[in-house]
């Protein structure tokens, strides 16, 4: 088991290094490219927004371009990795337009919505819903626990650092850390958008996919860049 201040160690280690500038692809210090190819990224898959078993027109596209990619062009989409992952530490860019939404599912299940079923870390302009709890914007684990700060650049590029060790969760956003977290605390239920009740964070699982949403409107879709992963465990601890 990875102990809190082993974690904390980490996320100091990582920053001290310069974990949200990018690597190059041939680093020594574990981290991978999620996105080594132009086009439609290898070894991932495009589902349903709200239920990820569900597969989308084969039509409907994440593509890389110059480096960058970009979310669907019709809304309401995931891009999930096929690999499970479970103790690791991710790093990306992104970008927003004004009216964007997004989120970056983490430990989510192949089944039902990351957000309830696994978790979903938020990436969102706050003009997309101007009533938003604070757990539903940027920084919060959706609609269950709320970032320290809100340090989100609207339309800039934004720079995400996140741990996951066991039961702990820390992210950087912008050089700040805005989630220090044990999960095991977090056992409040969350409220579906039906109205029913998810399963607390506790409760979740501890290994699952990565995937990253477009939920955008008006035309803006997300961004991601210098998207790099490091596995610390991989089956979770």
């Amino acid at each position: 088991m990875v102990r809190r201040i082993g974690v904390r160690r980490v996320v100091l280690a990582v920053l001290v290094i310069g974990a949200v500038a990018p690597v190059a692809q041939s680093s020594e210090d574990g981290f991978v490219p999620l996105f080594q190819n132009e086009g439609a990224p290898e070894g991932w898959l495009v589902r349903a927004w709200n239920d990820v078993s569900r597969p989308v027109d084969s039509n409907v596209k994440w593509l890389v371009k110059d480096g960058i990619l970009h979310g669907s062009p019709m809304r309401g989409t995931w891009l999930v990795s096929e690999r499970q992952y479970g103790d690791f530490i991710l790093k990306y860019d992104f970008k927003l337009g004004e009216t964007g939404n997004s989120g970056c599912a983490l430990r989510a299940p192949l089944f039902g919505d990351p957000a309830f079923d696994g978790m979903e870390l938020q990436m969102a302009d706050y003009r997309y819903n101007t009533s938003a709890a604070d757990s539903e914007l940027t920084g919060g684990i959706y609609r269950a626990i709320a970032p320290k700060k809100q340090v989100y650049k609207p339309t800039e590029w934004n720079s995400y650092l996140i741990v996951l060790a066991g039961a702990h969760m820390h992210v950087v956003l912008n050089g700040e850390l805005i989630l220090d977290v044990d999960l095991n605390e977090q056992t409040q239920a969350v409220k579906r958008h039906d109205g029913s009740a998810a399963s607390p964070i506790k409760d979740r699982p501890r290994k699952g996919h990565i995937g990253f949403q477009e939920l955008s409107r008006g035309g803006s879709h997300v961004q991601i860049r210098n998207a790099y992963i490091k596995v610390l465990n991989e089956s979770g601890s």
